[in-house]
């Protein structure tokens, strides 16, 4: 009798901890903030020693798209949690929505990066440009640092969006429900990352000129 309400509790139990995957999203996260955070700093000992070439580079990025990138990834950040808040009351339609919408808003997010970095492309401000070396070494180092940080960035939102991708598919397929929700909320976590260190880097780029 002992034997089969063992078997039983093993069964309805299923070996799963939400607590150990959450633990280590948390760890992964901090090893992003860590490695953004070095570069924040390499960012603000350039600017220190070269600030007028940094002021002036900063005035050739584009505010208004600085802005709106912002903007839109404050949405999804907020589209996100809804859609975790949306499972969890085992709404899934209205889950999914939220996800289908915070993927449109990391592809807008991306098309309006490709064409400010084309900008640039246009104007030789690239690392490697033959243009870039004959202003001087602060205006080499202010879009080195640019389009390595920001490129960075981009490729973790594409990783979020594909990370989200998942979610999408395992709330179809009912793997993802108000019972089991862990994989989502971590994957929400992770986009939060992502927005969290745009914001640091807005205004280093854009509005401290």
């Amino acid at each position: 009798m002992e034997a089969i309400d063992h078997n039983s509790h093993a069964h309805a139990t299923p070996h799963r901890d939400d607590t150990a995957s959450k633990i280590g999203m948390w760890l992964f996260i901090f090893t992003e903030i860590l490695l953004f955070g070095g570069l924040f700093i390499v960012y603000s000992v350039y600017r220190y020693y070269n600030p007028v070439a940094f002021h002036i580079a900063g005035e050739e990025l584009n505010d208004f798209v600085g802005t709106l990138n912002t903007i839109i990834l404050l949405i999804s950040s907020m589209t996100v949690a809804m859609s975790i808040t949306a499972i969890q009351k085992n709404d899934k339609k209205l889950a999914l929505i939220l996800l289908y919408t915070t993927l449109v808003l990391g592809i807008w997010f991306l098309v309006n990066k490709y064409f400010e970095w084309g900008v640039k492309f246009e104007h030789g401000l690239y690392p490697g440009s033959v243009l870039l070396p004959k202003l001087g070494t602060g205006d080499t180092m202010f879009f080195g640092l640019y389009f390595m940080m920001t490129g960075l960035h981009a490729l973790h939102i594409i990783a979020g969006m594909t990370i989200l991708g998942f979610v999408i598919v395992f709330i179809h397929k009912n793997k993802i429900g108000p019972d089991k929700y862990v994989f989502h909320e971590n994957a929400g976590l992770y986009w939060h990352l992502v927005d969290l260190i745009w914001i640091f880097l807005f205004p280093l780029f854009y509005l401290i000129h």
